[in-house]
């Protein structure tokens, strides 16, 4: 029975091994196409996908931000209450 060797390198990312991209994309939060630049641009390296998906991440703004007017409009009333507690 022959049995393939494979060449296991725990810092590279092989594409062909669909497990191994399913758990880096999982581990990670990436979709597919997200995975997919990130290594065109870093190449297999682990290490460097995960540095460059974390600066990604770091960049995008968070899913709950509030409107800019309600910011606006919760400022105020922080000022207001500040200045009774003052008296």
């Amino acid at each position: 029975m022959m049995i393939r060797r494979r060449n296991l390198s725990r810092n590279s990312l092989d594409v062909r091994d669909r497990v191994q991209v399913r758990v880096v994309r999982k581990r990670l939060k990436l979709t597919d196409e997200q995975l997919a630049d990130i290594f065109r641009k870093t190449g297999n390296s682990i290490s460097a996908i995960s540095k460059e998906a974390g600066h990604r991440q770091c960049l995008t703004l968070p899913k709950h931000t509030p409107p800019a007017a309600v910011i606006a409009a919760t400022e105020p009333d922080a000022a207001v209450s500040m200045q009774a507690e003052a008296v």
